[in-house]
């Protein structure tokens, strides 16, 4: 009895094992997970943004909040003017073609590189939150209380994404960010910047469905001038930000998604 008893465990052990192995995860090589980065997650085709003026909140101030899909694409217009060795290495990421990219790897975006996938806006009148759907679903907060920067800047001193203080200058809200570190890139180039990064991002809302950032990126360790551009986001109404668990995808825990997830 007791034989038969465990060659029937056995068996039951090994079709399970079995199991497990056939549902391993598609491009995960066997549980190995994805070694030279995660693929890109596809990006949906947004709806036509809405048309109408821009919301106030109950403040009077322009109302930022909803799901913000960027317009166009996700790399900086143009090369930023860069000192010797911040160009020297633009130009070996460059060669490496996306090689050691942090994204791939689930690490943070920070303050200035986007994706082509949702974020999202939740509004306050002390704090502004910026939720993205992307990458590792990062956050950025914008505190609005008054607070100095360098009263900010106790919370966590050097960070990926720095620490932002925002105030109103009319309908326009001017957000102020330092406290980085080095370790991100600025697009999926590649483009570097160094922990003496500061950055200065202007939001307006001309209308109902799209919102302007005006960013102005100083760095004197890595750039010989100011460098400034603006992107433009469209509104997606009935658009929620999906779960997407970047390092168990990474790990070979999930699949890659293949489709969407919006």
């Amino acid at each position: 009895m007791k034989g038969r008893q465990v060659k029937s465990v056995l068996v039951s052990l090994l079709a399970t094992g079995i199991f497990l192995l056939s549902a391993a995860p598609a491009g995960a090589e066997q549980g190995k997970g994805y070694p030279n980065g995660v693929p890109p997650v596809p990006a949906g085709k947004p709806p036509v943004p809405p048309s109408g003026p821009a919301p106030k909140t109950p403040e009077g101030k322009p109302d930022l909040s909803g799901v913000w899909v960027v317009s166009g694409k996700t790399t900086l217009p143009s090369e930023p003017s860069y000192q010797p060795a911040a160009k020297k290495l633009y130009e070996e990421r460059k060669a490496a073609k996306g090689k050691g990219d942090p994204e791939a790897f689930c690490l943070p975006d920070g303050a200035v590189r986007v994706t082509d996938l949702p974020y999202k806006i939740v509004q306050g009148p002390k704090m502004i939150v910026l939720l993205a759907e992307g990458n590792v679903h990062s956050y950025r907060r914008f505190f609005l209380d008054g607070r100095t920067q360098q009263t900010a800047l106790e919370i966590e001193p050097e960070t990926r994404s720095g620490i932002s203080v925002g105030n109103w200058d009319g309908d326009a809200l001017v957000v102020d960010t330092t406290g980085f570190d080095d370790k991100t890139w600025l697009d999926s180039t590649g483009k570097p910047h160094s922990a003496a990064m500061h950055l200065v991002e202007r939001y307006t809302r001309p209308d109902l469905g799209h919102l302007n950032v005006q960013i102005t990126i100083e760095d004197e360790k890595a750039l010989t001038k100011p460098y400034t551009f603006t992107r433009v986001f469209t509104l997606s109404p009935g658009w929620e930000l999906e779960e997407y668990v970047c390092q168990a995808v990474l790990d070979g825990v999930l699949p890659a998604p293949t489709a969407p997830l919006n």
